[in-house]
């Protein structure tokens, strides 16, 4: 029961991948999980670069997550806490605001203590090899190198490369974050979905990456408060999936059929199905793919209302 005395809003949870039909492993990790005695969810998934850039983008990906969810974990337990209080909002705001920073240093904190003790080049003082990817101001090339530049520490950051996308979601708020591609798709109970950080198809393969300088910069927030009745259902996946369909709208009716199927037949019958879903995705993308999710297991509720996005 929450502070008013109704039912707290209880999850179903989805998260999955499989690597894309021509790689030799993986270079995306997903998780979802409840938090705050279940009153919450953190969501994340991250997308190593890969290519030979960034041959350690796996391990990029890996403790992307983990410092998300950590960093994440602790923010949910303050939602749960000071949220039911729309006074507390502003707040709750400005440490959403915040909370990019603290991951990307987390971040940057594990991946070279890796590279303090295991260096990339051999211990050759840092520098990458000439044709290796360096973590400079702008975009990342994904599957592809380009000239390094910077101090030594910087330049090994970039063959850990990787993307972000977390979310945090409790019965009042949700709130999401976004640091190069990827998709989050919102899903009401009627099948209506929105995309808060969509802004058209993608054009090519560079992304915004955490192996960029002051990369939480270059972070998109979306803050939606909402009405004390269950949340949409949330869908949070890597750039493979979403290129696996010919077209933006047959993206959108995955998701909102993913929803239908689980008000249908159940989460657990999503969840069994979703490596078969993917493994189709990975074959006609050649990408990994993975999915995280929470879906409200409480009835239908009213529209959300006054979301706000950030974006830099």
């Amino acid at each position: 029961m929450n502070a008013t005395g109704t039912p707290a809003v209880a999850w179903e949870l989805l998260d999955g991948g499989v690597k894309g039909i021509a790689k030799k492993y993986s270079q995306d990790r997903g998780r979802a999980l409840t938090t705050a005695d279940g009153r919450a969810v953190v969501l994340a998934v991250a997308d190593g670069h890969g290519s030979r850039a960034h041959f350690r983008s796996d391990l990029g990906a890996r403790w992307a997550v983990e410092a998300f969810t950590a960093s994440a974990g602790i923010y949910a337990h303050e939602v749960v806490r000071r949220g039911q209080d729309a006074a507390n909002w502003p707040r709750l705001l400005a440490e959403a605001r915040s909370l990019p920073q603290q991951v990307v240093h987390a971040w940057r904190r594990r991946v070279l203590t890796h590279e303090a003790n295991s260096p990339a080049h051999g211990g050759n003082g840092g520098a990458a090899p000439s044709g290796k990817a360096g973590a400079t101001t702008g975009a990342t090339t994904k599957g592809a190198a380009r000239p390094g530049a910077g101090s030594a520490p910087e330049a090994d950051l970039a063959v850990y490369g990787s993307t972000l996308i977390g979310a945090v979601i409790t019965e009042r708020l949700l709130v999401c974050w976004q640091l190069g591609d990827g998709d989050i798709v919102l899903v009401d109970p009627d099948g209506t979905t929105r995309m808060p950080f969509y802004t058209g198809p993608d054009m090519g393969d560079e992304t915004e990456s955490l192996c960029e300088p002051e990369a939480w910069r270059k972070a998109r927030l979306h803050w939606h408060p909402l009405t004390g009745v269950p949340p949409p259902g949330v869908l949070i996946s890597t750039d493979g999936l979403s290129k696996s369909f010919a077209d933006h709208e047959g993206f959108l009716a995955f998701a909102s059929g993913v929803r239908s199927r689980a008000a249908s037949h159940g989460v657990a019958a999503v969840q069994a199905q979703l490596p078969d879903w993917l493994g189709h995705a990975a074959k006609y993308s050649g990408d990994d793919a993975t999915l995280a999710g929470a879906i409200p297991a409480a009835g239908p509720g009213a529209a959300p209302a006054h979301p706000h996005t950030d974006t830099h």
